[in-house]
């Protein structure tokens, strides 16, 4: 039996399937370590002014990690604009979990959208691929993403309150996007603060839903309305 159970590991460890395994999980580990030392690397000098091997010695890597995983400079700028915008959505979501009424919720994703670089870098990574349509399909399954989880999550806002949205959660979702893709790209054009970009995302959106008692109370002036209508003709 010790013999036996001392041989299982090292059959597993010679195992093709298990060294399969090993290695796929070795390479996203690092391929999630570039990221991470490339993300504000970019950020901060742009694609031009960030070179292969700054990002290597942030990793802790070689070079060639670099072009074996991403290929380029480029297409590792666009996966970083892509991840760190799922983040950002990711973060919305959490942080307007705890809204109570449609504008509450409003304006906690668009807080938290404006307060980040993320939808600036991800503008810069959808530029790029204007110019290099292989890398386009990664941004689309990235714009798919964000909308269908938006959509997602507002949905499921809307049924745990009890809310009449004014849109379906998609379209909802994608005109959020948009409208704070457009006024972040040229809010910072201008040099306008966090703050001014969150009140006019709030004034271009305006009124996503109603809360149940904005629909209670509209309903009680339609009634009364309904009634002085009736006395009136009486």
């Amino acid at each position: 039996m010790a013999e036996g159970s001392a041989r299982g590991p090292l059959e597993a460890a010679g195992d093709p399937k298990h060294a399969a395994r090993a290695t796929r999980s070795a390479g996203r580990k690092m391929r999630s370590l570039l990221l991470d030392a490339a993300s504000p690397l970019f950020r901060e000098r742009g694609l031009s002014g960030t070179a292969i091997t700054d990002i290597a010695a942030a990793a802790d890597a070689f070079p060639s990690q670099i072009t074996y995983y991403f290929r380029t400079k480029e297409a590792l700028f666009v996966e970083c604009g892509c991840r760190d915008l799922l983040y950002l959505a990711r973060a919305t979501e959490q942080a307007a979990l705890r809204a109570r009424t449609p504008r509450e919720y409003t304006h906690a994703l668009a807080a938290t959208v404006t307060a980040s670089d993320s939808v600036a870098f991800f503008a810069e990574a959808l530029t790029l691929t204007r110019r290099r349509q292989d890398l386009a399909p990664l941004v689309e399954r990235t714009i798919e993403r964000l909308h269908s989880e938006g959509a997602r999550a507002y949905a499921g806002q809307v049924e745990r309150h009890g809310w009449r949205s004014l849109r379906a959660p998609d379209e909802s979702s994608r005109r959020f996007w948009a409208v704070a893709i457009g006024v972040i790209l040229e809010g910072h054009a201008m040099g306008r603060s966090p703050e001014e970009l969150c009140a006019e995302m709030l004034r271009v959106l305006g009124e996503q839903a109603k809360s149940t008692e904005d629909t209670g109370r509209l309903r009680l002036v339609e009634a009364r309305e309904a009634s002085d209508n009736s006395n009136g003709e009486g």
